[in-house]
């Protein structure tokens, strides 16, 4: 190594370690402007499937931000209130943002109808608050947050009333 990239090293080093410090995420997005002085990267690997689109058929990322924008806008032309923070809420205690979640121990299950998705959803009720609109999936994220508000309207007059499950 020569003597002109040591000091750059160093402080390339520094600024990484006190983003680190401040919060990993930071530190994921600062590596690019300082770049890679010493990591060796494996070849990559080619891709064992598509990789997901980056965002809906709507428009909307194509992450848990995304699904709960696109249902919030679906919800308001419907009438279903709740909002952003009581979505989030409810979904992380539920699933903790995976839409492929499934309880298959509990009571439902047992009964042969467990709770699925991100809000974990049995069939039954998510065929009762289906919203027009969105898929017949229940495992589809923004059909499954529609559903589960709709019937949380219905029973408990919004998915912010949910402190629990419900």
């Amino acid at each position: 190594m020569t003597a002109a990239a040591q000091p750059r090293r160093a402080r390339a080093q520094r600024i990484v370690r006190t983003l680190a410090v401040t919060g990993t995420g930071a530190a994921v997005l600062a590596l690019p402007f300082i770049g890679a002085t010493s990591a060796s990267a494996a070849p990559a690997a080619a891709p064992a499937a598509a990789p997901a689109a980056a965002t809906t058929p709507a428009g909307y990322a194509n992450n848990l931000d995304g699904w709960i924008r696109e249902s919030l806008a679906i919800m308001a032309q419907k009438g279903i209130p709740g909002t952003y923070n009581g979505i989030h809420r409810n979904v992380m205690r539920e699933s903790s943002g995976n839409p492929l979640a499934i309880n298959n121990w509990d009571i439902n299950a047992i009964n042969g109808t467990p709770s699925k998705g991100l809000l974990q959803v049995i069939d039954p009720t998510f065929t009762a608050y289906h919203v027009a609109g969105t898929s017949f999936d229940p495992y589809d994220p923004v059909a499954n947050i529609t559903a589960a508000c709709n019937y949380a309207w219905h029973r408990y007059g919004s998915i912010d009333n949910v402190n629990g499950p419900y």
